[in-house]
């Protein structure tokens, strides 16, 4: 029956769904927000004004996905997780949090994989761009013998290149470049920086006046 009911909540027309899943699952959705033909059941789901997630996603297993004002979810990602009501795995993490926070105007195009087994924050005006970048918050901690998890967190006005990896632990600051195919497995500090490789590495500055950190929507043309 609930996997029924869930269904129901795919296949609805827009204004019928929005309605639907705020009296059944009790999803707080801004009336301009916009969920497509997708398998969107975390815990919880906020989705602001604007904030919009296209066809053929799955999002499933999580604690909550928090969509701020005109942040997108584009087509074909696949969004997964472990939630925290799991008795199974991660006991020994008691402050880990199974969620994927998209800030105001920021963007995951498509053919993503996103693993929220920890906390993935992306900031305000930042693109995971291109195809088929992997981000991994969980691996086994081969000391102890047990799965372990760390979250992975991008900066405001920063962008993922095509085909990148970011393991848990990982942090792009504010103001920064992932150049595509790269590696990222640590956390980095210096804003205004393009990293690139694997393992990724400072490889240049950027000026502080690029347009791409001026904007003031989250869209380019």
């Amino acid at each position: 029956m609930k996997f029924l009911i869930k269904l129901i909540g795919v296949i609805l027309p827009w204004p019928i769904k929005r309605r639907f899943l705020k009296q059944f699952f009790e999803f707080k959705l801004d009336p301009n927000a916009y969920i497509g033909f997708s398998w969107i059941y975390p815990d919880k789901l906020q989705m602001a004004n604007g904030a919009r997630i296209d066809h053929f996603n799955v999002a499933i297993h999580l604690d909550n996905i928090t969509l701020l004002e005109n942040a997108r979810i584009g087509r074909n990602n696949w969004i997964t997780g472990m939630s925290t009501k799991s008795e199974k795995h991660f006991t020994h993490q008691t402050d880990r949090i199974a969620s994927l926070i998209l800030g105001k105007e920021s963007a995951i195009t498509k053919n993503h994989h996103i693993d929220c087994t920890n906390l993935i924050k992306i900031g305000d005006f930042s693109i995971v761009g291109g195809y088929q970048s992997q981000f991994l918050t969980h691996s086994i901690d081969f000391i102890n013998n047990r799965q372990h998890s760390n979250p992975i967190i991008i900066g405001n006005y920063c962008f993922v290149g095509t085909r990148s990896i970011l393991i848990g632990g990982a942090v792009l600051p504010d103001y920064s470049i992932l150049g595509a195919n790269s590696l990222m497995n640590k956390s980095f500090d210096k804003p205004y920086f393009l990293y690139a490789g694997s393992p990724a590495i400072e490889v240049k500055s950027i000026p502080m006046d690029a347009k791409y950190f001026l904007r003031t929507k989250g869209f380019v043309n």
